[in-house]
């Protein structure tokens, strides 16, 4: 089913979004800011070998989400996105194919980015768990090496979208499960715009939110949480068959060595100082250093860190045996 959106004036609106400055860094590894302006005048659009046609570009998509998200909680109440790119893909004019790089002029390069990742904050839907203000936050990533680009049009484009919260202690981001599509194949910018308003529609935020404020009452001692580390750190050299009855681990051996540095110095998330730490704070040493992943595998981890949390409080709920915790 089609979805039709409207802005505050009733009508489609083609003009740029209006810029903002850069707020906070949601995710820091090999990604820089883009503005707005530059993702729509200046960055090339990819096309399709076959045939020349182009891809959905950044700006498009970013615009359609953030209508979107407009029209399901109201412009008035949303804010303006915020953007980080990574893996640039350089080029040049024909007529500038001999030139020196040094000697090109900026009216002679092509660029576009590979992957880019924005937010769109929704601060009048705001709320509080553990002492740490959340906000409501849509976004979504697009990385052009998921498309096969070799194709021509009609061949589907791959998008991944999301709602959840932003905690402004820290940046980080929380997504559920239920508020994440990380597979979404469309072939145009109307088939995209109905499966995010659907997420918008079907994402349960209230339950969302309670399920983050349990994490405050549950709490791991510091033998626990060591054998936890280390079950953490032993997952990846088990073999596949004694992986299948086990949450899948998607943190690798560098971000569960910021997990324990973070225990310990963390200023917000830290350990009690009888070594104790509550599953509020775990959750958060892990979506933390989830801000070191690459862009086209945020979102899984992301996810992956509340469920992995949520099985443990399970396990201290006496609700079945956590292998991390055995």
């Amino acid at each position: 089913m089609e979805t039709e959106l409207l802005n505050n004036t009733g009508q489609l609106t083609d003009q740029l979004l209006p810029e903002v400055p850069v707020r906070n860094n949601f995710i820091m590894a090999n990604t820089e800011d883009a503005s707005l302006q530059d993702l729509q005048h200046k960055h090339i659009i990819p096309v399709y070998v076959k045939d020349n046609e182009p891809l959905i570009g950044h700006y498009d998509f970013i615009k359609r989400v953030y209508e979107v998200a407009g029209h399901v909680f109201g412009y008035e109440d949303v804010a303006n996105p915020i953007a980080r790119v990574s893996h640039p893909i350089k080029g040049r004019i024909p007529e500038a194919r001999n030139k020196p790089a040094g000697e090109l002029l900026e009216s002679e390069k092509t660029l576009y980015y590979e992957r880019m990742m924005f937010l769109i904050e929704v601060p009048a839907y705001s709320d509080e768990v553990g002492g740490n203000k959340l906000t409501l936050t849509v976004g979504g990533v697009k990385a052009y090496n998921l498309d096969s680009l070799y194709n021509k049009k009609g061949s589907p484009e791959h998008f991944k979208v999301f709602v959840g919260y932003k905690n402004y202690v820290c940046t980080n981001l929380c997504v559920s499960t239920d508020g994440l599509l990380t597979d979404i194949r469309v072939t145009s910018l109307q088939e995209l715009q109905d499966l995010v308003y659907e997420m918008l529609i079907r994402y349960k935020s209230m339950e969302h939110l309670e399920a983050m404020r349990s994490l405050v009452n549950y709490e791991l001692s510091d033998k626990q949480f060591a054998q936890l580390i280390g079950r953490c750190r032993l997952y990846q050299y088990l073999h596949q068959q004694q992986r299948k009855d086990i949450l899948p681990l998607q943190f690798g051996d560098q971000q569960i060595s910021a997990v324990c540095k973070d225990y310990y110095r963390d200023k917000s998330f830290c350990r009690a100082e009888n070594g104790s730490i509550n599953l509020w704070k775990l959750y958060n040493l892990f979506t933390g250093v989830n801000k070191s992943s690459y862009i086209d595998s945020f979102l899984e981890r992301s996810a992956n860190a509340g469920q992995f949390v949520l099985e443990i409080q399970q396990s201290l709920d006496g609700k079945g045996n956590n292998w991390f915790l055995q």
